[in-house]
């Protein structure tokens, strides 16, 4: 037909106009062969009639997954939320009941605790480890990893350093006379306090260095609830060594480097830290404390470049706080477009909002803020082989999109399940998860099918698995999920070698 039309045009159209007309009529007949194509089912975009290709429908979900999202504070899942504008940096000490009805909190995988120096190591050398065990064992019952961090003292002389430091002959910074001198306020440079510090740090170390429930742990070491920053602060050199016992007590769980003092944050990430602040959403224009100076607007933002912390969130996590609460931030009349989307550009895994209610007008905007935060694994286009013999490979190619701001931190496995009535296989399929940084991820394998399993049509099934217990462990931004947490992604047909 093509050729007739060509024919015909010659006596009309010069050649120019010949090939014109070829092009046009040649597209028509491709536009109407697709849509048959499509109608009849043809594979002709890609002209593989033995090929499965799966393209999940994506959902808009908040997905509760390992090591990421808005925390607990002192406090687990499902458990009494603090006031709207009020909480307190007392860590649990014991085991506290559930509420009745079920807060309106996000669900969480991460929950937060701090704990007084004085409520850890009451004697020198005597260790209530058992407050820590608790939280840890609560942890677990809750569907939770903990974060923790341990505090020297705090500002109001509630939780003063432990007396028993006082009297050890460990320098003072400041006299009773001194403004603030109800407060016993301790030389960071004394080598004392690197000592008896020090040995708490260790211990610590010792107990809970590596143990899977632990998410991160702060490193925290001079002033007011080990913040990293004081009036008194000592040279460098006794902050890199403050620094540097964490660093040596906890080799194989996250760290996070408190934002404060900048020579002390560039040096703690340099070591592989992640980092964290305190005073997300402080949009005040003006300050007359020279220790308190308006964080969003002046400080946090130069200081992530000019300590050259923009490129940590590549490797480990970056955890924010909130300054007060989100209810302080409305009754202060504070953008929170500003500092969600601000925290975002961070690249923010976690958010600790005290444990405190979000505001009902705002409900919509820290939902949407949860779907971005963190990591978020949208399958997009899966394609393998209708059949193969078990004992042979099967090229396998996925397309996938992590449309959060962050990497998933931990080791986790993509596996692949092949299940019937007469046989099931896991396969581990190599990808390099702690890689799949914001944006498209590609995964080109080829995967043996076990020698053992029988002729028959299995089904297909996806997931991302606890890399010690083979479980399903992070939730998918996809449709299909079953209840044992695989997502299914068509059939497979083993045929007989």
């Amino acid at each position: 037909m093509l050729l007739r039309i060509l024919h015909l045009s010659k006596s009309k159209r010069s050649v120019r106009e010949d090939l014109q007309m070829a092009k046009c009529c040649f597209g028509k007949l491709l536009t109407w062969s697709c849509i048959l194509g499509f109608v009849v089912g043809l594979p002709l975009v890609y002209g593989q009639r033995d090929t499965v290709i799966v393209r999940p429908k994506e959902i808009n979900d908040v997905l509760v997954n390992p090591g990421m999202g808005i925390t607990t504070f002192q406090r687990f899942n499902g458990q009494t939320l603090n006031p709207p504008l009020t909480w307190s940096e007392v860590g649990p000490v014991s085991k506290m009941p559930q509420a009745n009805p079920k807060p309106d909190f996000p669900e969480t995988t991460v929950a937060y605790c701090r704990w007084y120096w004085e409520a850890i190591e009451p004697q020198h050398g005597s260790f209530h480890w058992e407050i820590i065990d608790l939280a840890i064992a609560e942890a677990r019952a809750h569907g939770q990893r903990l974060a923790i961090r341990l505090m020297p003292y705090d500002e109001a002389d509630h939780h003063p350093i432990p007396k028993w430091y006082q009297d050890s002959g460990a320098k003072r910074a400041n006299r009773k006379e001194d403004k603030d001198g109800n407060i016993w306020q301790p030389d960071f440079s004394d080598p004392l306090y690197l000592k008896y510090w020090g040995e708490l740090v260790a211990e610590a170390g010792k107990r809970y260095d590596g143990n899977p429930v632990l998410d991160s742990v702060d490193i925290s070491s001079v002033g007011y609830w080990g913040e990293g920053w004081s009036p008194y602060m000592p040279p460098f050199a006794n902050q890199k060594a403050l620094i540097d016992i964490w660093v040596a007590a906890f080799p194989h769980t996250e760290l996070l480097m408190n934002f404060d003092e900048p020579e002390a944050l560039a040096y703690g990430t340099s070591q592989g830290t992640g980092w964290r602040l305190d005073c997300l959403g402080d949009l005040r224009t003006a300050s007359a404390n020279r220790y308190f100076e308006p964080e969003m607007l002046d400080v946090y933002p130069q200081q992530v470049v000019r300590t050259g912390i923009q490129n940590v969130w590549q490797h480990h996590p970056v955890s924010l706080e909130t300054c007060g609460t989100p209810a302080s931030w409305k009754k202060d009349g504070f953008d929170v477009d500003y500092i969600l989307s601000q925290a975002l550009r961070w690249h923010i895994t976690t958010l600790n909002v005290k444990s405190s209610p979000i505001p009902v007008e705002w409900k919509v905007k820290f939902e949407e803020f949860q779907r971005k935060m963190g990591y978020r694994f949208v399958l997009r286009r899966m394609e393998y082989p209708k059949m193969a013999k078990a004992g042979s490979t099967m090229p396998v190619h996925m397309w996938w999109l992590n449309e959060g701001v962050a990497p998933i931190y931990r080791e986790y496995q993509l596996a692949l399940q092949l299940t019937s009535a007469t046989g099931s296989s896991s396969i581990k399929v190599p990808a390099k998860l702690k890689e799949w940084l914001p944006g498209d991820a590609v995964v080109d394998e080829p995967l043996y099918i076990p020698d053992d399993l029988p002729p028959g049509t299995y089904s297909v099934r996806i997931a991302i698995v606890d890399a010690n217990t083979g479980k399903p462990a992070v939730q998918l931004a996809i449709e299909g999920r079953q209840p044992d947490g695989w997502y299914e992604v068509g059939a497979f047909q083993i045929v007989t070698p």
